[in-house]
């Protein structure tokens, strides 16, 4: 991938208001990420090769990558983001969040909201259990498979 590629990537991202865009191929994979309000994107790129070192080509906007998360207790279990979008632990701002540490979930609960393209999607449990933990940030972006909370199972 070349520098006109990023480029571009950059200028569709402003263009449909994306703040974060990944792509991975078998030789590479790249990550762009940038604050909505404005700023500069900050793009990582990185080799395939296990032994290779990873370029990096970041932009004026330094931001520290967030470290990995912690893998979770062998007990609890992960409920997943079904999509790309902005997460949501209340139907509104004024709202009480749908769960909270230690709510007993069924399969139908609601446990928050997805915001793609303008569209809420109720996200559900689809298990029984406990909210053991909540692994993201109110009014962040999620990406596609990405634990939203963590649930001890009944």
């Amino acid at each position: 991938m070349d520098i006109k590629e990023i480029k571009r990537i950059v200028e569709l991202m402003k263009e449909n208001e994306l703040s974060e865009f990944e792509m991975a191929d078998k030789d590479f994979r790249i990550s762009v990420k940038r604050k909505i309000a404005g700023g500069e994107p900050q793009v990582l790129l990185a080799a395939a090769a296990p032994q290779a070192a990873a370029p990096q080509v970041a932009a004026a906007s330094a931001a520290a990558p967030a470290a990995a998360p912690a893998p979770a207790p062998s007990n609890l279990v992960e409920i997943k983001s079904p999509m790309v979008g902005t997460f949501y632990r209340a139907g509104s701002p004024e709202a009480e969040p749908f769960v909270a540490l230690g709510k007993e979930i069924d399969d139908e609960s609601v446990v928050c909201i997805v915001e793609a393209m303008k569209v809420m999607n109720e996200i559900k449990a689809e298990m029984k259990g406990v909210i053991r933990k909540v692994l993201v940030e109110n009014a962040t972006s999620v990406e596609f498979g990405q634990p939203l909370f963590l649930v001890e199972p009944r």
